[in-house]
C-alpha cells in the first residue's frame, strides 16, 4: 500500500513538475515575443530617422551639385563669350589688314600702270632716238665716204676700227681701275685672298726616281754578285723584290724597283755583301733579313721624328709607319717626308692667320702626301688613297677631306683643302726645293717664248730668271699703251691654260719708241 502510494505520489509530483515547467516556458516565450515586438518597433523608428537624415543629406548634396553645375555652366558660357569676342576682334583686325593690303595692292597696281605707261613712252622715245642714230650714222658714213673718197666697206672698216680702239681703251682703263681697286681693298680682304688666290700656285708633280746605284771597286766583284749560273743574283732578287742590272753602267750595279723601301733595303744589303765579300744565297738571306729588321726600326723612328718636328701629338702607329716610308721617296729630288713637314709648318702659319685650328691644319699638311707611300700597291690618285688610309686610322672628317681635295680629286668641303693645295705648291716651288732635268727646263722656256710670239704685234720674247719671267717686246706702231696692258693679261691667261709650272711667272710687256737722228 505504501509502495502504491509512493508511486502515485511520484506520478503526481512528476505531473505537477511538468505543469510548472510548461507554465514557466510559456511565460518565457511570451516575454521573448514581447521583447521582440518592442525591439522591432525601435528598429523601425531608427530606420525611419535614418531614412529622413539620408534624404535630407541627399537633398543638400543635390542642391550643392546643382549649384556647382550651374556655376561651371555659367563660367563655361562666360569663357566662350570671351573667346568669341576675341575671335570677332581678330577677325575684324584681319579684315582691316586685308582691306589695307588690298588698298596698297591697288595703289601698287596703279603705280605699275603708270610706270608701264612711262616705260612705253621711254621705249618709244628710245626707238625714235635709235632711228635718229641710225640716220645720223648713215649720214656720217656718207659724209666720210664723200670726204675721204672711200667705199662703203672701207668706211665701215675705218668706223669699226675707230670704235674698236675706243672700246679697247675703255676696257683697258676699266681693267686697270678694277685692278687698282682690288689692291686698295687688299688689306681688309687679306684672309680671303690668302685662302683663295694662293690656290693658283698648285701643280701636279709626277717625277720620281725608281733606281739606285751601288758603286763597284772592280769588275771581279760582278762575278761573285752573279754567282754560278746566276744563282746569287736570283737569290738577291727573290729576297729583296728588286731587279739587278749588272752591265748597264760600268763600275756600278743598278737596283730597280718602284717600292722605295725595297730599293733602299736592296741598296744597303748589296753594300754590306760587297764589303763582307761572302756572297752566296744563305748569306744573302741573312743580310737581307737583318737589313729589313733594321729598316723597320728606321721607318718608325723617321715617322716619329716627323710628327715631333711638326709639333703634333703622337699619331696612330700605322700612320707613323707610312710617314717613315716617305723618307725614302723623292719628287724632283725633294724628300717627301721633309716636304710634308714643311707643308705642316706652312699650314700652321696660314691657319693662325685665318683664325683656324692650327693643330688640325698641321695634321692635314703633314698627311697630305701619305698616299704616295703605298700608291704603288693601291690603284688610284695618291690624295684619295691617303685619305682612305687616314680615315681608317680614325682621323677627323675635316682632315680627311683636306687630304683628299688638295689636288681637286674631290671638291673641298672647307678652306682646309685649299690651304693644303696652296702650302703644297709653295713648298714645292720655293727656290731650291726641287730640281728638274735640263730637257724639261729648256722645253718649258721654249714654250714660254712660243706663247709670247703667238700674239700679233709682238716683236721679240725672252724667258729670263730661269723661266720665272717672260719679257715681251712689242712693235710701238702696232701696240698702243692700252693694248700693251691687255696683251700682258692675254699672255698670262694663255700660259695659265696651256703650261704646267711651279710657282708663278711674271709677264712684262715692253713698248718703246726710239727716235734717232744724225747730226752732220
Amino acid at each position: 500500500m505504501s509502495l502504491v502510494w509512493y508511486i502515485v505520489s511520484a506520478a503526481i509530483g512528476v505531473a505537477a513538475g511538468a505543469g510548472v515547467c510548461y507554465l514557466l516556458l510559456s511565460r518565457k516565450q511570451r516575454r521573448a515575443r514581447n521583447a521582440e515586438a518592442r525591439a522591432g518597433g525601435a528598429l523601425v523608428e531608427q530606420a525611419r530617422r535614418d531614412a529622413e537624415s539620408i534624404t535630407t543629406a541627399a537633398r543638400a548634396a543635390a542642391s550643392e551639385a546643382a549649384a556647382k553645375l550651374r556655376q561651371e555652366t555659367e563660367a563655361s558660357l562666360t569663357e566662350r563669350r570671351t573667346e568669341q569676342t576675341a575671335q570677332e576682334r581678330r577677325l575684324s583686325e584681319r579684315e582691316a589688314l586685308l582691306n589695307s593690303q588690298l588698298a596698297r595692292i591697288l595703289e601698287s597696281e596703279q603705280d605699275l600702270r603708270q610706270q608701264k605707261d612711262a616705260l612705253d613712252r621711254k621705249a618709244t622715245a628710245l626707238e625714235n632716238a635709235q632711228q635718229e642714230l641710225i640716220e645720223l650714222t648713215r649720214q656720217h658714213r656718207e659724209k666720210l665716204q664723200a670726204l675721204a673718197g672711200l667705199s662703203t666697206s672701207e668706211a665701215r672698216q675705218m668706223f669699226l676700227k675707230e670704235i674698236e680702239q675706243e672700246s679697247l681703251k675703255d676696257a683697258s682703263n676699266l681693267a686697270r681701275q678694277i685692278h687698282d681697286e682690288a689692291k686698295a681693298r687688299a688689306e681688309e680682304k687679306a684672309r680671303k685672298i690668302i685662302a683663295v688666290a694662293i690656290q693658283r700656285y698648285a701643280g701636279d708633280q709626277t717625277f720620281d726616281n725608281t733606281t739606285a746605284t751601288v758603286a763597284l771597286e772592280g769588275d771581279d766583284i760582278k762575278g761573285r754578285i752573279i754567282g754560278r749560273e746566276g744563282r746569287n743574283i736570283r737569290a738577291f732578287e727573290n729576297a729583296t723584290g728588286v731587279t739587278v742590272l749588272i752591265d748597264d753602267v760600268p763600275g756600278a750595279v743598278i737596283l730597280s724597283a718602284f717600292d722605295p723601301v725595297r730599293r733602299e733595303i736592296a741598296r744597303e744589303s748589296m753594300q754590306r755583301l760587297i764589303q763582307d765579300g761572302r756572297i752566296h744565297p744563305t748569306r744573302i738571306d741573312e743580310v737581307v733579313a737583318k737589313v729589313t729588321e733594321e729598316m723597320d726600326e728606321v721607318i718608325i723612328r723617321q715617322g716619329e721624328e716627323a710628327v715631333a718636328k711638326a709639333g703634333l701629338p703622337p699619331m696612330h702607329p700605322e700612320i707613323v709607319k707610312l710617314l717613315g716610308k716617305l723618307h725614302f721617296r723623292r719628287s724632283y729630288s725633294q724628300n717627301l717626308l721633309d716636304h710634308s713637314v714643311e707643308v705642316a709648318h706652312l699650314m700652321g702659319l696660314m691657319a693662325a692667320e685665318l683664325g683656324m685650328d692650327v693643330s688640325t691644319a698641321k695634321r692635314a699638311g703633314l698627311l697630305h702626301d701619305i698616299g704616295k707611300a703605298v700608291n704603288h700597291e693601291i690603284e688610284g690618285p695618291h690624295a684619295l688613297v691617303g685619305a682612305n688610309l687616314i680615315k681608317d686610322c680614325g682621323e677627323s672628317a675635316e682632315v680627311v677631306n683636306g687630304v683628299a681635295s688638295h689636288h681637286n680629286d674631290v671638291p673641298p668641303e672647307g678652306p682646309l683643302g685649299i690651304l693644303v693645295s696652296a702650302a703644297d705648291a709653295i713648298s714645292a716651288s720655293r727656290p731650291g726645293a726641287r730640281s728638274e732635268s735640263l730637257t724639261t727646263y729648256l722645253k718649258r722656256v721654249e714654250n714660254l717664248e712660243k706663247i709670247g710670239l703667238s700674239f700679233a704685234g709682238v716683236e721679240k720674247c725672252f724667258a729670263v730668271q730661269a723661266g720665272r719671267e717672260l719679257r715681251v717686246f712689242v712693235q710701238p706702231e702696232a701696240i698702243s699703251d692700252e693694248k700693251a696692258f691687255a696683251l700682258a693679261r692675254s699672255i698670262a691667261a694663255k700660259i695659265e691654260g696651256e703650261l704646267q709650272y711651279p710657282g708663278q711667272i711674271r709677264i712684262t710687256v715692253i713698248r718703246e719708241t726710239r727716235c734717232v737722228e744724225i747730226a752732220k
